[in-house]
């Protein structure tokens, strides 16, 4: 049976739905989001602390949920190594490079109204 409770996609006058953006706009619309793609892009690989450090008047909790949120949006890739003390390292995947190279045009364009 089909679903029926859900609502009709919103679409622009000329057709264009913009329904597929919902998630990523979501996603990155939350605190610290976008800096933290830009942070962790700007890298090959970056441990926790050294994101904090880059993000000094964000929460940890907040990176925390950040980070967490983005691994399982598939844009970030946490890799764990099992030593003594425990090491973790995040990195942008395929898709978070490519949402940092497509948030580049809008940092220019603000740095520019600025």
């Amino acid at each position: 049976m089909a679903d029926t409770t859900s609502s009709p996609p919103v679409c622009d006058v000329d057709g264009t739905c913009y329904c597929p953006l919902t998630g990523v706009i979501d996603t990155l619309s939350r605190k610290y989001a976008m800096q933290l793609v830009s942070i962790i892009g700007a890298h090959d690989s970056l441990r926790f602390g050294e994101i904090e450090a880059h993000l000094a008047s964000a929460s940890t909790s907040t990176i925390s949920r950040r980070l967490d949120e983005f691994a399982e949006a598939g844009l970030v890739s946490r890799t764990q190594y099992d030593e003594i003390p425990p090491r973790v390292e995040y990195t942008l995947t395929d898709d978070g490079y490519e949402v940092r190279e497509r948030l580049d045009p809008l940092l220019e364009w603000a740095e520019q109204r600025s």
